[in-house]
C-alpha cells in the first residue's frame, strides 16, 4: 500500500486484492464473542455488511465531518451534492465551489488520501445545477515475481464524477437527482493466479433526494426554522474487477434526517441536526454447519470454514449441500431485489435489522455569521462494525472565502478509525459574491 508494500504477481490479488479488505476493515472493528445457542450467537457476533468502493461512503467535507457526519438536512452549501442534492435549490448564492483534502490512514500509510471538488450554478430562482469529482489515491504498490524480484509498480486509484440537478417543487420543498460515474482501478490489469485477467471496475449510480425547509417561527421567543430531508444514494449496477463476472454491490444507502436552527440574538445562531443511515445491501446469511463448523461461501462457490467460530450444536448439518441457508436470505440477487431485501433479510430478525441503523448527531454554532464551532457524534452497533466517534471542528467565513476544519476522536477502545488524530480541511468560495463586488 505504501512504497514499501511488496506483493508477488501470483499473490497480490487475493480475491479482489487485499486493498479492498484493508479498506473495508478500516471501517469496522473486530469484537466477536461466541455463545452456545446459534441465534444468540448471531445476534452478538460481528455480521457486517461489506460493499465495493467504500470510498463513496466517506464524508467528503470538513463541515459535515465535524458534525458527526450529518448532512441530509443541514443548511445548503457547496458540498450538498454528496449529502442531499435537493438542498441546492435553496442555496443562497448564484454559484460556488469547494475543495476538500482528507488524509486517510495517515498514521499507517501517508500516501492515501481523498480529494473532493464540488461546484454549483443556479440556473434560475427554482433550479440549480451541480457537479463534483471525488478522487481516492491508494499510494503505490511494488509488484514482484515469485523470486522476489521487482517487476513493476502501480498506484491504485478510484474516482467518482457526479452531475446533479435540484428543483423547487413548491416554495418549501425541493427534489434532487444526481448521476454518478464510478471508476476503481486496484490492479492495473495485472493477471494473477486463477484470475488471468483483471480490470478496472466501473459502474453508474444515481441519487434520489428531497428536502423541506419550513418558514421561520417563534420558539420560546427566538426565531427558529426546521428542515427535513432524505437521500437514497449510490443506487446502481454492481461492480466487477475480473473477466469471470464476479460482482459486488455498491454502498447503496438510505439517509433520513432533520435540523432545527435558532437565532439566539443578532449575533448568535445555533443549529442541531440528526441523521439515520441504513445500507440498502443484503445482510450475510447463516449457512448450515458441516462437521460443527460454520461455512461461508465466496462468489466462486468455494466454502471456507472459520474454526474460530465453532458452535457446539443447534444448526443442523447438510453434508450434501453445505451452502444451504438456515437463516437469512441469499445475498446473490439483483440490485433492485437487494434494495428491498435489505429491510428484512437479517438472520437475527428485526432485532438485527434495527442494529443496522447508523446514527449521527451534530451541532453548529455561528457567531456573527463569521465564526463557527461544530461538534458531533457517530454511532454504529458493535455487531455491525462498531464505529463510534466524536467529532469537532471550526470554520471561518469571510466575504467570498471560507475555511473549515474537522477533527475526529474515537469513542470506543480497540476500534480504530482511519481519520483518528487527523485534521482535514475544506476551502469554499462564494463566486456569486465575488462577481457582484467586481461589477
Amino acid at each position: 500500500m505504501g512504497k514499501d508494500y511488496i506483493c508477488s504477481t501470483n499473490n497480490c490479488y487475493m480475491k479482489r486484492l487485499s486493498l479492498i479488505a484493508v479498506l473495508a476493515m478500516s471501517f469496522i472493528g473486530l469484537d466477536i464473542q461466541a455463545q452456545s445457542d446459534w441465534q444468540d450467537y448471531y445476534n452478538s457476533e460481528l455480521n457486517t455488511i461489506t460493499t465495493s468502493v467504500p470510498f463513496l461512503s466517506i464524508a467528503p467535507d470538513s463541515r459535515a465531518g465535524a458534525m458527526g457526519d450529518v448532512g441530509v438536512a443541514t443548511a445548503p452549501d457547496q458540498n450538498s451534492i454528496h449529502w442531499n442534492a435537493a438542498k441546492l435549490a435553496f442555496i443562497g448564492e448564484d454559484n460556488g465551489i469547494s475543495l476538500t483534502y482528507t488524509p486517510w490512514l495517515s498514521k499507517l500509510v501517508p500516501e492515501i488520501s481523498l480529494a473532493y471538488l464540488s461546484a454549483y450554478k443556479r440556473l434560475n430562482s427554482r433550479s440549480t445545477f451541480g457537479g463534483s469529482l471525488r478522487y481516492f489515491s491508494l499510494g503505490e504498490i511494488q509488484f514482484t515475481d515469485q523470486l522476489g524480484n521487482n517487476t513493476s509498480t502501480f498506484s491504485p486509484n478510484e474516482f467518482a464524477f457526479d452531475m446533479s440537478y435540484a428543483m423547487k417543487l413548491s416554495e418549501r420543498f425541493s427534489g434532487g437527482l444526481a448521476m454518478r460515474y464510478i471508476y476503481s482501478n486496484l490492479t492495473g490489469g495485472m493477471g494473477v493466479e486463477s484470475y488471468s485477467v483483471t480490470k478496472p471496475g466501473t459502474s453508474f449510480a444515481v441519487d434520489l433526494s428531497g428536502y423541506y425547509e419550513s418558514k421561520e417561527f417563534d420558539l420560546d421567543g427566538k426565531d427558529a426554522q426546521w428542515a427535513a430531508g432524505f437521500n437514497f444514494s449510490n443506487i446502481g449496477n454492481k461492480i466487477s474487477y475480473t473477466e469471470s463476472g464476479d460482482e459486488d454491490f455498491l454502498p447503496m444507502n438510505a439517509r433520513l434526517g432533520g435540523r432545527l436552527t435558532m437565532e439566539l440574538d443578532a449575533y448568535n445562531t445555533i443549529a442541531f441536526a440528526v441523521d439515520v443511515n441504513k445500507l440498502l445491501v443484503p445482510t450475510p446469511p447463516i449457512y448450515y454447519l458441516v462437521d460443527n463448523e460454520r461455512y461461508n461461501f465466496g462468489p466462486d462457490g468455494v466454502a471456507a470454514a472459520d474454526p474460530e467460530n465453532d458452535i457446539e450444536d443447534d444448526i443442523p448439518a447438510d453434508e450434501d449441500n453445505p451452502q444451504s441457508i438456515v437463516a437469512g436470505q441469499d445475498p446473490n440477487v439483483g440490485v433492485i431485489q437487494g434494495v428491498f431485501q435489505s429491510f428484512n433479510d437479517a438472520p437475527g430478525g428485526m432485532e438485527e435489522e434495527l442494529r443496522e441503523l447508523m446514527y449521527s448527531v451534530g451541532m453548529e454554532y455561528w457567531y456573527d455569521k463569521q465564526f463557527a464551532f461544530r461538534a458531533g457524534y457517530f454511532n454504529e452497533h458493535k455487531t455491525k462494525g462498531g464505529r463510534q466517534y466524536f467529532t469537532m471542528g471550526f470554520g471561518v467565513k469571510m466575504n467570498v472565502f471560507s475555511l473549515d476544519f474537522a477533527y475526529l476522536i474515537p469513542a470506543t477502545a480497540g476500534v480504530r478509525s482511519p481519520l483518528e488524530n487527523t485534521l482535514r480541511f475544506t476551502m469554499l468560495f462564494d463566486l456569486g459574491v465575488f462577481y457582484t463586488e467586481n461589477n
